[in-house]
């Protein structure tokens, strides 16, 4: 295997790109195409679901046990809940996400009709008319309104200009590079997409032969659920999610690295595959770090309770404030680019895994308690 080389450029460039579209869960056909258009452009074949999850088709010397990589490029957003008495608009959220970080944003609402600007404001948004109360009312999504750049004073004026219950709100990204800091909204996942577009174009530039076939998944609905569960069609074995690493307190992500993920919320990761990931990174002396999500899912879990029966690993690059004013560093996005190189290259983690239903021979082992003493002793041995 050949550790290969990251246009960080072209990695930035892509995820710029993206970060222009709107697209929060259920409004995702722009930025769909634009990664349908960046793929052709690479000549990497590639065929949609019915409602827009992409899923491409690169060759390896075998067909099978194949495996996938995904990422979701559906970000959260909001959604009218009423046109109110006062010209403004009420608004629910769009995936799960706090209140307190679509305070002061700005956001367009996407109309059949065209598409308004706005504010998102807070019901009591100014010191100088509620005094301390601005700043004792409750962060919520009930005490939010968007006040629209239009000349709306009433319900009647923004069902004359084309507004109504349902329309999407694309919250503003705002994106800013800095220093090799990346800040902006909505970097989960789109930074995931940019990884893995920049790990195929690496594999593409290089002419670089795969073992076996590998499918990169760019999934819509992850941000409510149902991300990897429909797009995992044909003889899948295993799958890798890329998503966003939480660094804070009592947890060991990283902006800087990657990170691999050993469990979250939905449970543990496949013991095999992440090791497997752990030795790749180990072995190309890619930095990286192991984390457990708590408070997090990713595609794995909406892969695994669609029904099928596949191994899962989760490898993130870090973000710091996720959901909200998120910040990575390239030097995260570039490892986890140089992960999934090193992971399409390899040989299938078990060859067995070409049968979904098999023998008690041949079926992988881990080592027991026992092994682990004796390895341990070992290198104990070893070092004095």
């Amino acid at each position: 295997m050949t550790k290969l080389p990251i246009d960080t450029d072209y990695l930035t460039e892509m995820l710029l790109g993206m970060l222009e579209i709107a697209s929060p869960s259920g409004y995702t056909s722009q930025v769909v195409r634009f990664v349908g258009s960046e793929l052709e452009r690479l000549h990497v074949p590639f065929e949609m679901t019915r409602r827009g999850s992409i899923r491409t088709n690169l060759k390896g010397r075998q067909s099978s046990p194949a495996r996938a990589i995904a990422a979701h490029v559906d970000t959260l957003g909001a959604m009218v809940r009423m046109l109110k008495p006062n010209g403004r608009c009420a608004i629910t959220p769009v995936g799960t996400w706090p209140a307190r970080f679509a305070e002061g944003a700005r956001v367009t609402i996407i109309t059949p009709r065209g598409s308004f600007r706005g504010t998102v404001l807070p019901l009591k948004a100014s010191g100088h008319i509620y005094n301390e109360a601005v700043d004792t009312q409750p962060s919520g999504w009930d005490n939010l309104e968007i006040r629209v750049d239009d000349h709306c004073h009433c319900e009647q004026d923004m069902i004359d200009l084309g507004m109504r219950v349902g329309d999407y709100v694309a919250f503003d990204s705002r994106p800013e590079v800095e220093n090799g800091f990346i800040n902006a909204r909505h970097l989960d996942d789109k930074a995931g997409v940019a990884c893995l577009l920049a790990a195929i174009r690496a594999i593409k530039e290089h002419n670089i032969e795969l073992a076996v076939d590998c499918h990169a998944l760019i999934t819509i609905f992850e941000e409510v659920g149902s991300g990897a569960s429909t797009s995992l069609h044909g003889d899948i074995a295993e799958l890798v999610a890329i998503d966003n690493a939480t660094p804070g307190p009592e947890q060991n992500a990283s902006e800087f690295g990657a990170t691999i993920a050993m469990m979250d919320q939905s449970g543990p990761f496949d013991y095999h595959l992440t090791q497997k990931l752990i030795g790749l990174c180990n072995e190309f002396e890619i930095p990286f770090q192991r984390d457990v999500m708590r408070y997090y899912r990713c595609d794995a879990a909406s892969a695994i309770e669609a029904g099928n029966d596949i191994r899962t690993a989760l490898l993130s690059f870090g973000v710091d404030a996720s959901h909200g004013y998120e910040r990575t560093h390239m030097d995260s996005l570039r490892s986890v680019a140089e992960v999934l190189t090193m992971y399409m290259q390899s040989e299938p983690t078990f060859q067995r895994d070409v049968e979904e239903l098999g023998p008690l021979e041949g079926f992988p082992e881990q080592p027991s308690i026992e092994q682990i003493h004796q390895e341990q002793a070992r290198w104990i041995r070893d070092q004095v």
